[in-house]
């Protein structure tokens, strides 16, 4: 997991609990994110890049081309 690539599809922020597509497995599955930086807002749309993870379903992401 760590170092792919996905979409946020639901915003990402300071006390929330966003939303990413990742492809993974042959298709492209809902992961539960969290900024790797807590004062970052991700809005949805931007392709980040998965840092952390912890299983089964949680993500740290950052923006993927520097934002």
């Amino acid at each position: 997991m760590i170092g792919k690539e996905g979409r946020v599809t639901g915003r990402i922020g300071p006390g929330l609990v966003g939303e990413v597509m990742i492809p993974i497995r042959g298709g492209v599955e809902a992961f539960y994110a969290h900024p790797v930086d807590p004062r970052d807002e991700i809005l949805v749309g931007t392709i980040v890049v998965v840092v952390e993870y912890h299983p089964p379903r949680t993500v740290y992401v950052a923006q993927a081309f520097g934002g």
